[in-house]
């Protein structure tokens, strides 16, 4: 009873803090174009001569822009819920968290994650457009419904937090994961709508456990915020020459002026690992090279995605800014290599 109420207490807080920070950003309108957006778990493509980012939100917020600069709001995918997370997720109403978007054969895949805060009751589900210009007759979002799902008490995982990457034979994979056991990655199957692998006999690519079996260290406080224990989430894969490069988001986000997320990353060979940091530590034994954390302006950086958009590498990542108390805003930081093939802000190098 103390676990559930306080479990309540958090619920009650968090909404206060979501309409805080919508205050702090002002009121997002569809239609409105603005340079300080507020948003968490930002992913994009490029579509003819514009951008689109995707992010949490109600039915997943989506935003455009042909400079990366200014963006406009346009509708979100789903203007109501799924019906199949409607009944897979108790009192889900509709928010959507860290999609992830890709192109194949013809459509873009649109990977999006629903989960009851704190537990790994959740699922990764899949929606696909032929296009992502609104404007298109063609344009229309087609839900696939589920693609993968943990169980409390039976998955020592949680199926959020999803990415796509193929191999140079066509082969996809998906990395995903929040808290509990790490980072996890599946194979694909060859139309990407479904997995192709044992669900419970899952490869762990990160973790924030020096050893592997031991069990997950406890969560702070038994706040549900850090179910799991485990503070690592939000896996994403970028090649670039001969490696795949592993990111991950580590401590905590979603706290405004507590949070301390922060990003690290390790690279491979292969798609399935194992990643190793600059120090040849696994990822999946604790290790992971800094990239970026918070600052005095920033309260903490995280939950990144990268790209090449037009021969250039771009890291794009939300941030808890210290001059609106805290708020998520875009961030968008272009990324350069080390001679040794590290990725090091062009910014901050």
């Amino acid at each position: 009873m103390k676990l559930k109420l306080k479990s309540l207490l958090l619920i009650f807080l968090l909404a206060g803090t979501c309409l805080q920070v919508q205050a702090q950003g002002g009121r997002q309108q569809v239609g409105e174009t603005r340079q300080d957006i507020v948003t968490h778990d930002p992913v994009m493509a490029k579509h003819g001569d514009r951008f689109y980012l995707f992010s949490t939100g109600h039915g997943i917020s989506i935003w455009s822009s042909s400079d990366l600069k200014n963006w406009r709001m346009e509708k979100p995918v789903f203007e109501t819920a799924p019906q199949w997370a409607v009944d897979t997720i108790p009192g889900f109403k509709n928010h959507i968290w860290a999609p992830d978007i890709s192109y194949y054969k013809g459509q873009y895949y649109l990977y999006y994650s629903v989960s009851a805060f704190g537990k790994n009751t959740s699922a990764i589900g899949l929606a696909t457009n032929p296009t992502l210009n609104p404007e298109d007759p063609n344009y229309k979002w087609t839900d696939h419904g589920r693609v993968i799902q943990s169980y409390p008490g039976k998955t020592n995982w949680n199926a959020i937090d999803p990415h796509i990457i193929a191999d140079k034979k066509g082969t996809a994979y998906m990395s995903f994961g929040s808290f509990w056991d790490g980072l996890k990655l599946v194979k694909l199957s060859k139309d990407r709508k479904s997995i192709a692998e044992n669900p419970d006999n899952l490869l762990t690519i990160a973790s924030r456990k020096k050893d592997p079996s031991a069990p997950n260290p406890p969560s702070i406080d038994n706040n549900p915020v850090d179910a799991g224990g485990n503070a690592i989430e939000a896996p994403f894969i970028f090649q670039k020459g001969k490696y795949y490069y592993l990111f991950a988001s580590i401590d905590y986000c979603c706290k405004g002026v507590n949070s301390s997320y922060k990003m690290i990353v390790g690279r491979s060979k292969k798609i399935p690992g194992p990643y190793v940091d600059k120090e040849g530590i696994p990822l999946n034994k604790a290790g992971g090279t800094l990239v970026l954390e918070g600052d005095e302006s920033w309260h903490g950086v995280g939950h990144n995605s990268v790209y090449n958009f037009d021969g250039t590498d771009y890291l794009v990542f939300h941030g808890y800014d210290a001059s609106a108390n805290g708020a998520p805003k875009l961030r968008i930081e272009k990324l350069s290599w080390t001679k040794d093939g590290w990725p090091v802000l062009e910014t901050r190098e």
